[in-house]
């Protein structure tokens, strides 16, 4: 079968980036221009520690590492000594539900979120993390618990790829209002403390209650919301008909008008904007993924990592 893969994505396809997104990272230390630095910082944790055991002060130790206790208890100095864990668990939760069946450019959303949280995958696997995930569309969700195994990976990519190749335009599905905040609920029972939560999603449907679960998720987690987005998403250009649905149904809009393209941008925009002010209010980050555009490029430059230089001959 051969397919568009501005549409859809196949397993090999997904598992094919493996090698592409060399060098990103979404450990605590980031490049200078990594949009995790600075004003958008999320308090990445990482990896957490382990108490290894008490054992007399040497010169050169921390002070900071003296146990107070045991140095009053015992007459000598003593430190407490910690190895970091081997590995931190990273929950990725892939929307492929109706709403990211969209795209006006180059890729559907859908496509974008699926590329991006492939290579984010291959990425935290290969520094030695815990892999796992969640890939929901409008009726199901698949829930895989992280583990350090590249066949746990590879069966996240399989349902990945399996719920994208699913989605057509003629797709007859039941909307229900709240399904993402239904996913948060399962993020929150997986992810109860210490791990790396990345969504990547348009945040179709979003409410006063999707909020407020991220909140009690990131007040635990370092959360990271790939904010997938079609340009169309803040400015609507001018057409004299387009076709639009929501999956159950279809309207012909007139965009020759200028009031409806209008409002149909400030609808677009102010859904943006407020999840683009989760940043101030909740200890997460936002990270912007156009489907206009190639996704590696875009996570390279999020992540701050140069281009690969071509070699001259």
């Amino acid at each position: 079968m051969n397919l568009d893969p501005r549409i859809h994505v196949s397993l090999a396809h997904l598992r094919g980036l493996h090698g592409a997104a060399r060098g990103l990272n979404f450990l605590p230390r980031q490049p200078a221009a990594s949009v995790l630095n600075g004003r958008h910082a999320s308090r990445l944790r990482g990896r957490g520690l382990n108490f290894e055991e008490m054992r007399r002060y040497l010169p050169g130790d921390d002070i900071r590492s003296i146990d107070w206790k045991a140095t009053a208890r015992t007459g000598t100095p003593h430190v407490r000594v910690f190895t970091e864990e081997r590995d931190r668990p990273a929950l990725l939760v892939v929307d492929q539900r109706m709403s990211m069946f969209f795209g006006t450019k180059l890729n559907l959303k859908s496509v974008t979120a699926a590329e991006a949280a492939a290579m984010a995958a291959f990425r935290i696997l290969d520094a030695g993390d815990r892999v796992g995930g969640i890939v929901f569309d409008d009726s199901e969700l698949f829930e895989f618990v992280p583990k350090r195994s590249r066949r746990t990976t590879y069966a996240l990519l399989e349902a990945i790829a399996q719920a994208n190749l699913a989605m057509h335009a003629d797709k007859q599905v039941t909307l229900e209002p709240g399904a993402l905040n239904r996913v948060l609920g399962s993020v929150a029972r997986i992810a109860h403390h210490d791990h790396l939560v990345l969504v990547f999603s348009d945040f179709d449907g979003i409410d006063a209650t999707t909020q407020r679960r991220l909140r009690g998720i990131a007040a635990h987690n370092d959360v990271l919301l790939f904010l997938v987005h079609d340009p169309m998403g803040r400015r609507v250009e001018g057409a004299e008909r387009t076709i639009v649905g929501d999956g159950n149904m279809q309207a012909e809009i007139d965009l020759g008008s200028a009031t409806i393209r209008d409002a149909l941008s400030r609808q677009g925009s102010a859904r943006l904007d407020a999840i683009y002010q989760w940043q101030s209010e909740i200890n997460l980050s936002v990270l912007p993924l156009s489907a206009g555009e190639e996704t590696l490029g875009q996570l390279r430059r999020l992540m701050g990592q140069a281009a690969p230089r071509r070699r001259v001959r």
